[in-house]
């Protein structure tokens, strides 16, 4: 198969539970299904669509995606696994109500060992298409029952992170008056803004997309567009948010960026292992990723809460409360501040500490019988 790794695939997921790969030659679907742990219950992870250039870089993406969201999920205290999804192809042409549904078939075939969400480049709307298939869906339209757009607790999740962030750096928990670059505006990005704004902060986006940036512009004419962002990170900033494509932390940007703290909604920000550790020589506060933006996951699962995993594809969505979810979202604040404290009392970069408290969690509460299998 071209594009396909040259690594065994057995390698590259050695810890996953199970990697499946959909194909529905009749709409276009090419999609792969990564459940990395359902130690603490099914998986939940949203669903990425996305033109990858191989088929490699796909199954690289959800293998690091899905691993990141068991993480995440252990760390926010719920007892979900990790999961995710990608399907490769461009969304604005190859998107159709008839892929989405073949896709939903092929979740539904998985009988509740892994629940889809939305993603870079689904929605809500894509959502309530995949349910018509498929009972194990959550992030649907609030006209269907739903949780709407995750990407507002996801926003709120992080500006909470953040706050925890400038408690150590600066002991306050205020961002008014410090100048945050983020990167990337699109449906993360736009709600964060919104928070720093509110907060007094002074704020500098990019973003590739110019409508993303327009939008900024009209709703918030004091904030400042930069040229690019290799331009806004080798510029004064106190905080630096990556809030698009992960990858975002590279040598070559941790070498020049003069922000106090990185604290941003991207997956997998750190480029490659080690650079952890030269954020913290450089006196960079990170507020690791998946420890920040686990408010989507946090509202999309609460859109679960009320109606039993073992509901039949009529049942009804009800349960979800967006004061609920909020409030739990609210959580991240002191998580973060947890993972601080144990980065300094083990004497290790927020990273590992992270990795260490949710790990912890998977071990100390995972099922004993090792894999989730509905009833």
């Amino acid at each position: 198969m071209s594009g396909f790794p040259s690594a065994d695939v057995f390698e590259l997921g050695a810890e996953h539970e199970q990697v499946v790969f959909a194909n529905d030659p009749g709409t276009g679907l090419k999609a792969i299904i990564a459940i990395h742990s359902t130690a603490l219950g099914p998986a939940l992870g949203g669903t990425r669509f996305y033109p990858y250039p191989t088929t490699a870089d796909a199954v690289r993406d959800v293998l690091d995606l899905s691993r990141g969201m068991s993480y995440k999920a252990a760390l926010a205290g719920l007892d979900l696994g990790g999961g995710k999804a990608v399907i490769i192809g461009d969304p604005a042409a190859l998107k159709t109500e008839g892929l989405l549904r073949a896709y939903g078939r092929f979740v539904q075939s998985l009988n509740g060992r892994y629940y889809t969400a939305c993603d870079v480049g689904t929605y809500s709307t894509d959502m309530d298409d995949i349910a018509r298939e498929c009972s194990y869906v959550t992030g649907r339209t609030t006209a269907h029952g739903g949780a709407g757009d995750s990407s507002v607790l996801t926003a709120y999740g992080v500006f909470q992170g953040m706050r925890a962030a400038a408690t150590v750096a600066w002991g306050t928990d205020s961002l008014a008056g410090r100048t945050v670059g983020v990167a990337g505006v699109g449906k993360v990005g736009h709600h964060l803004v919104r928070h720093l704004v509110e907060d007094g902060a002074h704020v500098v986006v990019t973003d590739l997309y110019e409508p993303s940036l327009e939008r900024i512009r009209m709703a918030f004419p004091d904030v400042r567009v930069a040229a690019s962002t290799d331009e806004m990170v080798a510029g004064p900033l106190d905080v630096y948010a990556p809030c698009a494509m992960g990858g975002a932390l590279t040598d070559e940007v941790v070498d020049v960026l003069s922000a106090r703290i990185v604290c941003g909604a991207a997956n997998n920000q750190l480029a490659h292992p080690g650079i952890e550790k030269s954020l913290e020589v450089r006196g960079i506060l990170y507020a690791p990723d998946y420890c920040v933006n686990a408010g989507g996951l946090i509202q999309v699962a609460d859109e679960l809460e009320g109606r039993s995993l073992r509901s039949e594809r009529s049942e009804r969505l009800e349960g979800f409360s967006f004061e609920r979810a909020q409030q739990r979202a609210s959580g991240i604040f002191e998580t973060t501040k947890s993972v601080f404290a144990l980065a300094e009392a083990d004497g290790v970069p927020p990273a590992i500490a992270a990795d260490r408290l949710a790990e912890r969690r998977m071990r100390d509460v995972g099922r004993l019988r090792g894999i989730w299998l509905r009833g």
